[in-house]
């Protein structure tokens, strides 16, 4: 006899995105977040999160690259030597202007009366240069103007 969920949609999602996430980062998350883009089969692929953690800590990287296979990849990309080639391949500038961008977008995430610890930095929580091209691609991925997540993009195999 089938049984009926009582939850609405939006609840039961939630609960799916949880346990994906749990399972994917082998931990409950600790901060809120929302799934950003997903995959063809429903699964998160990047997540917002918010810019403080659930105990206040503050939370650097607004947008976190969750998909499995996308994360190999852009491993295997950074092992090869991505960074360097990343910062080689895009103007300064223009990184600078996309960790801009990334943390005024965080930064307007807190809550306006917000007296504690404050996120820093941009992208992966750098202010210059790539750190971590995994942050820059699900900035990318998301929306987010990020000339080194389009490059990480052109250059996965």
């Amino acid at each position: 006899m089938p049984t009926t969920d009582a939850r609405a949609p939006g609840e039961r999602d939630r609960e799916h995105d949880v346990a994906v996430l749990t399972e994917l980062l082998g931990r409950v998350p600790r901060a809120g977040f929302e799934v950003v883009v997903r995959n063809g089969a429903g699964d998160p692929v990047v997540i917002r999160n918010a810019p403080l953690l659930d105990d206040g800590t503050p939370m650097p990287t607004r947008y976190w690259l969750v998909d499995p296979d996308l994360t190999l990849r852009v491993a295997r990309l950074e092992s090869a030597g991505g960074v360097r080639a990343a910062e080689a391949a895009v103007e300064s500038e223009a990184v600078g202007s996309a960790h801009e961008r990334y943390a005024r977008e965080r930064d307007a995430a807190l809550a306006t009366d917000h007296s504690g610890p404050r996120p820093s930095g941009g992208v992966g929580g750098t202010a210059r240069g790539v750190k971590c091209l995994h942050a820059h691609l699900a900035y990318h991925l998301a929306g987010g103007d990020d000339p080194v997540g389009r490059w990480v993009e052109e250059n996965l195999q």
